[in-house]
């Protein structure tokens, strides 16, 4: 059983509803920002996607900036920067600005994957496979631009060095685990939808914790899928919108998020389908009540540092309301743990 207190955070992918514009979504992930920072959550993060109607945080460090410059003291940063789409130095440049201008309130997690398919993951980058493959190295580049030390260097990000942004591994295998290990770095698994390998990789990190500069001990960070309404069966319907959406994903028939339906039987047995049921193994859908009791069970069994909670569902203000349950049901938990 946990007695830690646990931080609560969220992951933002920018759902871009059926019928709503871009700016439309990208106002939503700010009224989001705001509404979390009031309800005591950690951090703000958005994932880096490329080539999907559905999702609006392709310009993943330009939507940071905005969240940031509209909320007062919420930690923003990427869940995560897909590092082999990009030059470390000029990473190490956008967030170094962006830890300039909100300081001790930009993280900048990393992960190794495209964030899209094979043929968008080309055209970003024709050798997408080799940056993939020199992920630690690329990663140690990162932090070189980072120190105070490169200003000695003849390549220098000038507006980074020195600046204040904690790095995080992010990853949905156990490979990832061995690395932030091995740099004694904040580990954060995608478990929202990559569920396999998740309490290996957990162990596997806690066993090889290597301490660094950047940690003395382990900090681990799990995705949960949330979906918290008044009662069982509106939380229900709600989550008919995430389910046809992963529906989608398996299928390769991507979409705009879709309005809710009634609970049919199609869709229950779609639900039941075995690929559906381990991408969502993670996922916490009902009353305060019930994902209360199932949130602490999971942290009982994992043992994490923090949950990164993410609600991909139609509607704005149910996605707001969701969220501030979910975070009175975290303070709660936390209410109960011994000072």
């Amino acid at each position: 059983m946990s007695t830690k207190k646990i931080a609560y955070s969220i992951l933002d992918l920018a759902i871009v509803s059926k019928g709503s514009t871009l700016k439309e979504t990208f106002d939503h992930s700010l009224a989001l920002a705001q509404a979390a920072e009031a309800a005591g959550y950690k951090r703000f993060w958005l994932a880096e996607h490329h080539n999907s109607d559905a999702i609006g945080s392709s310009a993943t460090s330009i939507l940071i900036g905005k969240i940031a410059e509209g909320t007062n003291h919420i930690r923003v940063g990427s869940g995560g920067i897909m590092l082999p789409n990009h030059s470390p130095l000029i990473v190490a440049e956008q967030f170094g600005t962006l830890g300039i201008l909100y300081p001790n309130r930009i993280d900048l997690g990393l992960g190794r994957a495209p964030g899209t398919d094979q043929a968008t993951a080309t055209a970003i980058r024709s050798d997408f496979y080799q940056a993939a493959m020199s992920f630690p190295d690329e990663i140690a580049k990162i932090q070189q631009y980072f120190s105070l030390e490169n200003a000695k260097e003849k390549v220098r990000a000038n507006v980074a060095e020195g600046v204040q942004v904690p790095l995080y591994i992010l990853g949905s295998s156990t490979d990832s685990a061995h690395l932030a290990a091995k740099k004694g770095l904040p580990y954060a698994f995608a478990s929202h939808f990559a569920t396999a390998q998740l309490i290996s990789a957990l162990e596997i990190y806690h066993k090889e914790f290597q301490p660094s500069e950047a940690l003395d001990k382990p900090y681990t960070l799990a995705g949960v899928n949330i979906i918290v309404a008044d009662t069982d069966e509106e939380a229900e319907r709600i989550s008919t919108s995430l389910y046809k959406m992963i529906i989608g994903l398996l299928t390769g028939k991507r979409d705009y998020m879709q309005a809710p339906v009634e609970m049919t039987p199609d869709i229950r047995e779609l639900r039941q389908h075995p690929s559906v049921q381990q991408m969502l193994k993670y996922s916490f859908i009902g009353s305060k009540a019930k994902v209360k009791k199932e949130i602490k069970a999971f942290i009982d069994t994992t043992q994490v540092d923090e949950l990164i909670a993410v609600t991909n569902i139609f509607d704005g203000e149910d996605r707001i309301k969701s969220y501030r349950l979910f975070a009175e049901i975290m303070a709660e938990l936390n209410d109960e743990k011994p000072e």
